[in-house]
């Protein structure tokens, strides 16, 4: 699991290879990660978007950019969990994520910025 906290909200993400959903054969690698957001500010915050940058060891870049997360925008009073599930395919066995969500601070209606930490996706046959 890998955390990191920016502007007091904690982001952890955990990583699973999707063997199922996964064709090694032809180069389709799916994995699932599970994030998990808590509000360690004194204040309510608001996800309003989320900003993804993925990278396959091939080389291959893309960013992927949109509302929310899962279709939700979710609101964090203090000391408040949010936990979602979500997947990306990759074309190789190794590859890495980083972004990051923009959040309003519900006080002062201003928005900020969160880094989500840099985690990778390996296939496990790779880690040995």
């Amino acid at each position: 699991m890998t955390s990191k906290i920016s502007e007091g909200v904690e982001i952890s993400v955990e990583t699973f290879y999707q063997p199922d959903y996964s064709n090694p054969l032809q180069s389709e690698f799916m994995f699932a990660y599970r994030i998990t957001i808590e509000n360690h500010n004194s204040f309510s915050i608001k996800l309003y978007r989320r900003h993804w940058n993925i990278f396959d060891s091939n080389g291959t870049y893309r960013e992927v950019e949109g509302e929310g997360v899962v279709g939700v925008q979710p609101t964090l009073s203090p000391g408040e969990k949010y936990q979602y599930v979500s997947g990306c395919n990759l074309r190789t066995e190794m590859g890495k994520m980083q972004g990051s969500y923009q959040m309003e601070n519900m006080s002062t209606k201003g928005m900020f910025d969160v880094n989500i930490p840099s985690f990778e996706m390996i296939v496990p046959t790779k880690n040995n």
